[in-house]
């Protein structure tokens, strides 16, 4: 079978690997001149199943309430006059309950810990490397409020079987020594040691090239004008380098899935949420973190990579806008200086792109439900790198008729009928 994979970031070309696996034809288009160029470039390069959580919890409309007025706001809602951006918000809400928080949180990381165990396999079996440290991650705590909050969390932690263990600050200190100089500023921490850390990017162009050299046709550089249908079958990509025919479709355009869709009568409720990095050069090991140390106060990331340290984080609603705001990074930059330091910020490439997010946090992988040949994979949202080969590998599966190994029905579209 003869398969087009549309979009060449991590989630497209772990896909395409896994389909040309099972042994069919695949052909991978992206309008970049190569893989890992958009939302995959410089996330925060965390593959974190233990930190797995969506956006609506309870309580959640408050907070931003209160976030709104603070100047390092870890949320940034821009009103515009888009009726997708006001729709997305009002299904997010909906999504602020304690019965939702627990099965969506549920959910996620049912996939993403799959989805570490087959990237764990795929390192076995490819030897690619990509910065990739297997040290956990630390959910850092400066308020005892955010404390105290830990509890529900590691309940829903330990129904899922996921590793995990409440630090107080010396035990922060122990996994992550180079804190040790602002223990003062600190509460505690929950850490999840199965946690891991990678460069996205890095890991996106080296699958992309083992993919190609095992028959993955590439054709970047290639503008995506719409799909064709008909009798309830996808036809066709109409490209700028003409027509493009297949057995199966899947789309994994991230944001921009919802417009290849509207017009085939498929409304995905996907919508972007911009995010920011920074990549700084290392200068000092002894004050840099070990592996990740997610900030919970301006929910940032901050994550050794090789000889650089990402700082990523911060979340703003404001369509497809692209621009790079100089307060975004000031907030960045405060929480990397207060805590560790051990970079040369002088030098630090700032970055943003659009993380494609669903309102109630789970990715949507599976049937279009409209047309039978029409596959998904998209609405990761900030774990995209995190459930990456997870998803890849389950909608290989299901394009090819095989029964997954792990639940899937509750991650399709299906579920916002």
């Amino acid at each position: 079978m003869k398969v087009i994979v549309l979009g060449g970031g991590v989630i497209g070309v772990t896909s395409a690997w896994y389909l040309s696996r099972l042994g069919h034809e695949v052909e991978l288009i992206d309008r970049q001149a190569q893989c890992g160029m958009e939302t995959s470039f410089a996330n925060a390069g965390q593959v974190s199943p233990g930190y797995s959580t969506p956006w609506a919890a309870p309580g959640l409309p408050r907070k931003a309430l209160g976030w709104m007025l603070g100047k390092h706001s870890p949320l940034v809602i821009r009103a515009r006059l888009d009726p997708a951006m006001w729709r997305w918000m009002m299904q997010l809400v909906a999504n602020c309950n304690e019965d939702a928080y627990a099965r969506n949180k549920s959910r996620m990381l049912r996939l993403a810990e799959y989805s570490r165990d087959c990237l764990g396999d795929l390192r076995v079996e490819t030897a690619i490397t990509y910065d990739d440290r297997q040290r956990g991650l630390v959910q850092l705590f400066r308020k005892q409020s955010q404390l105290d909050h830990a509890g529900e969390d590691m309940r829903i932690l330990a129904e899922s079987g996921i590793s995990h263990e409440l630090l107080d600050v010396a035990g922060v200190v122990a996994a992550e020594p180079a804190l040790g100089r602002v223990a003062h500023l600190l509460k505690g921490g929950l850490r999840l040691p199965g946690d891991e850390s990678g460069d996205a990017h890095l890991f996106t162009q080296r699958l992309a090239a083992l993919a190609q050299a095992k028959g993955v046709r590439l054709r970047n550089s290639a503008t995506v004008y719409g799909l064709r249908s008909e009798d309830r079958r996808i036809t066709g990509v109409d490209t700028s380098f003409g027509l493009i025919t297949g057995d199966a479709y899947l789309a994994a355009l991230g944001s921009f899935t919802p417009r290849l869709l509207a017009p085939l009568g498929i409304r995905l409720p996907v919508y972007p949420v911009k995010g920011y990095s920074l990549t700084i050069p290392l200068t000092d090991p002894d004050r840099a973190p070990v592996s990740t140390v997610n900030d919970e106060t301006y929910k940032v990331a901050i994550t050794r990579l090789g000889e650089r340290i990402r700082v990523g984080g911060t979340a703003e609603l404001t369509g497809y806008d692209t621009r790079l705001r100089a307060e975004r990074r000031e907030t960045l930059e405060l929480s990397f200086g207060e805590l560790f330091g051990g970079g040369d910020l002088s030098r630090a490439t700032f970055w943003t792109g659009l993380r494609p997010n669903t309102p109630d946090g789970t990715p949507v992988v599976g049937n279009s439900g409209r047309y039978s040949n029409l596959w998904l994979n998209t609405g990761h949202g900030t774990l995209g790198w995190t459930m990456a080969c997870g998803s890849g590998r389950l909608i290989a599966d299901l394009i090819a008729g095989k029964r997954p190994n792990i639940e899937y029905e509750d991650l399709s579209i299906a579920r916002y009928a």
